[in-house]
């Protein structure tokens, strides 16, 4: 399986001289495009409606418990990242920690799959999940990790998600509340002047 792997990286890696266009656009796919999931999250609370709301948390939700099992995962079994092994072309500076699963693409399609699973923002997370293919490839391209980090990835997303909206009865309400007061708190005068949701 880890010659597979390997085999597949070297495919999808840069060249040794690769083109500046493809370098730069897949530099913003893996470093700049993961902006994306909090600006999303904080319009759609500025102006959304109640179930809105919740099912915004219920997707942060989602993404912190993805990377904490992405931690837990890199403690029991730490991965080395393909720099680390001398395999392929790096091209964009990376902690040498354990490249399995991938922590940008836990986060996207956690909240991809969370929005997918609920009414109301399923085409957001129709989008969000095409988006994270070109998240893959450009990882994958710049030399910070393997395929089976992605397909790793993919599948702790699927489970927080899963996971998230299955137990949310036990912390929605609670976390939702904290969250409104703090949004009033924080917006009083906006909502005053209607330009933000109570």
């Amino acid at each position: 399986m880890e010659q597979l792997n390997q085999t597949f990286f070297l495919w999808l890696n840069a060249p040794e001289h690769p083109n500046a266009l493809v370098v730069t656009l897949a530099t913003f796919f893996a470093e700049w495009l993961i902006w994306v999931v909090p600006i999303l999250i904080g319009i759609g609370w500025l102006r959304g409606n109640v179930n809105t709301r919740k099912a915004l948390l219920v997707a942060t939700a989602s993404g912190l418990l993805g990377l904490l099992i992405n931690q837990i995962i890199g403690l029991a079994w730490s991965h080395p990242r393909p720099f680390m092994i001398g395999l392929g072309h790096t091209l964009i500076p990376h902690v040498a920690d354990s490249s399995f699963p991938s922590d940008h693409l836990t986060l996207w399609w956690s909240v991809a799959v969370s929005f997918l699973l609920q009414r109301g923002l399923r085409r957001v997370g129709v989008a969000l999940a095409l988006l994270g293919l070109p998240i893959a490839w450009s990882r994958i391209y710049l030399g910070v990790h393997f395929p089976l980090d992605m397909l790793g990835a993919i599948a702790v997303a699927s489970l927080s998600a899963v996971l998230t909206l299955h137990e949310a009865r036990w912390y929605l309400g609670p976390i939702y509340r904290l969250a409104t007061r703090i949004h009033c708190l924080l917006f009083g005068r906006l909502i005053a002047l209607g330009w933000v949701r109570e």
